[in-house]
């Protein structure tokens, strides 16, 4: 049977992305102790115990620029507000928390998907802001925050004047 070179070069080629996706999914995960993600990423949020997994992209966010502020949303199922901790050092915001066990007293657990979880997320921002004008909105698992940027970060008009 005669293959032409092309064809077992896009298999190849194919064959490598799906690993690359493979490596990046498993590289998202810091499992505990420092063993291999490989080793511990199937088992271990099934465990009865508290997890300190720490997922590097969660929560999921985004950072909007309003003009005079900053407005960042992040996905925060389940929580309340006294299990968030929110900081700003400098130009960093650091989203950080703990997810507990919801097992109700008196019930055997059977089955656990949700795994308590704590997690810690910086993130840069793009500009100065005034920490002294921020609020923040916790609404429907919805975390939303809202940075006052600091005025000499604040855009400015420029009025235009005819030479005439």
């Amino acid at each position: 049977m005669l293959m032409r070179f092309g064809d077992v070069n896009r298999t190849f080629a194919a064959m490598d992305e799906l690993r690359r996706r493979m490596d990046r999914l498993f590289d998202e995960y810091e499992p505990r102790g420092g063993a291999s993600p490989r080793s511990t990423f199937f088992f271990e949020p099934f465990e009865a115990g508290l997890s300190s997994r720490t997922v590097a992209t969660w929560p999921r966010l985004s950072v909007y620029d309003k003009g005079e502020a900053l407005v960042i949303a992040a996905d925060v199922p389940g929580m309340k507000e006294s299990d968030i901790k929110l900081e700003i050092d400098q130009d960093v915001l650091t989203l950080s928390g703990e997810r507990k066990a919801d097992i109700p007293e008196g019930y055997a657990l059977h089955k656990r998907e949700r795994a308590p979880v704590k997690f810690s997320r910086s993130v840069s921002l793009p500009c100065k802001v005034d920490t002294e004008k921020a609020s923040a909105v916790l609404k429907d698992g919805v975390l939303t925050l809202t940075l006052a940027k600091s005025p000499e970060a604040q855009p400015r008009k420029i009025s235009v004047k005819s030479a005439s």
